[in-house]
């Protein structure tokens, strides 16, 4: 009797091992799609010029061919359309945020101009208390509170943030070099320095070093600093006003404008807090930042100009500022002698001087100044029915 799954007439001469041969293939649904060869329907090889067998791609799914696509057709179709999407956000993208080009890498130098203010009378001194209070420094704030940052908008090729940042690098520099206690008295400078452009330190370490008035190298167009052998500060709390401004000048530079007044109470180191005396120190300060700049929090000041009084203007301001102690005159309310005919090197600033206005809470308001002389204007007593020269702001 024949075996089930053996041909009738038993197993043909020449093939041996009978069922068992095959009893390890398995001829399951995964097998017949796993095959590269398909066989065509009854009624598929009806038709004219019809192949038995059609050739299966690896990637087909198994199933014949319809009018709809397969899962790998759906799924290439899905591909090209991220494809596409993925390229039209680039572009879109890069529409939206143009490619700017690095800035050429240069700094200018800083350009200074440094003028003492020579007082017409004698010199106040009392309290520093006293003394802020009946000056216009009265309504000042106190400190870096003064430096007050602007409304923020973005420009044509620099975003809100950056602008913020320009403008807080810029009031970081001035909080440093006009408030901080060891640069005051002489002491440091690094934490000016650390905020500067690479390209402008060997100027300011120049300037520190031999500091002279020729419109480059003068110390306190860099900061304000007292000679501590003479001169210290009576009151830490410095008064200042002032404002920021900022524009964009160029596709890559953006340009802060900074013009404060600093009112400092100083006194001889010799005596005591009740010979005070007020000093004022105008810095006009511009500011540029290239998009480096914005990331390395760092500055590059190219132009500074400096007003500062009482101050003899007998006395060289470049390397720090002298104030005239409580109850002195100046020897001089104009420039000194200038010669033409000597040698040497010719100080740039020769000639710069103005006069220190007698200012009070009653007849000076804040923020409503008389502007200072510029060079080339006159020196000396104000004419009849013009009011001396002030540093406020």
């Amino acid at each position: 009797m024949a075996v089930p799954g053996e041909p009738p007439e038993g197993t043909p001469d020449g093939f041996g091992g009978g069922e068992d041969e095959y009893r390890s293939v398995v001829f399951d649904e995964d097998f017949v799609r796993a095959a590269r060869l398909q066989e065509f329907s009854a009624d598929e090889r009806m038709g004219d010029h019809a192949r038995a067998v059609r050739s299966r791609s690896r990637w087909s799914s198994g199933t014949p061919r319809t009018s709809t696509p397969g899962r790998a057709a759906r799924q290439g179709l899905v591909l090209v359309l991220l494809i596409a999407l993925a390229f039209g956000a680039a572009v879109w993208m890069g529409l939206r945020n143009p490619y700017v080009a690095p800035s050429d890498g240069t700094t200018d130098p800083l350009i200074s101009t440094v003028v003492p203010l020579a007082p017409a009378e004698t010199v106040r001194g009392g309290r520093p208390a006293d003394l802020y209070a009946d000056s216009p420094a009265a309504q000042y704030r106190v400190g870096a509170a003064g430096i007050t940052l602007p409304a923020v908008r973005r420009t044509l090729h620099f975003t809100d943030a950056q602008v913020v940042t320009a403008l807080s690098i810029a009031k970081d520099y001035i909080v440093q070099s006009s408030l901080d206690p060891d640069v005051l008295n002489g002491t440091a400078v690094r934490p000016v320095r650390v905020l500067l452009d690479p390209d402008q330190l060997e100027q300011f370490d120049r300037s520190m070093r031999s500091p002279t008035g020729d419109g480059r190298h003068a110390a306190t167009g860099w900061l304000v600093r007292f000679d501590p052998a003479v001169t210290v500060t009576a009151d830490s709390r410095v008064r200042v006003h002032g404002t920021l401004a900022f524009e964009e000048v160029a596709r890559d530079v953006l340009e802060v404008a900074a013009d404060h007044t600093f009112v400092y109470a100083v006194r001889p180191v010799a005596a005591g807090p009740e010979s005070a005396s007020l000093f004022t120190v105008r810095r006009e300060l511009r500011f540029r930042f290239d998009r480096d700049d914005l990331v390395a929090r760092r500055a590059e000041l190219f132009s500074a100009y400096v007003m500062a009084g009482p101050h003899d203007c007998a006395v060289e301001p470049a390397l720090v500022f002298t104030p005239l102690p409580a109850g002195s005159r100046a020897t001089t309310v104009g420039p000194p002698a200038t010669d033409p005919f000597a040698g040497g090197r010719v100080r740039r600033t020769a000639g710069l001087c103005g006069v220190l206005a007698s200012t009070n809470s009653e007849t000076e308001q804040p923020g409503r100044p008389d502007q200072p002389a510029r060079p080339g204007q006159p020196t000396g007593p104000a004419p009849p029915g013009r009011a001396p020269v002030s540093p406020g702001p």
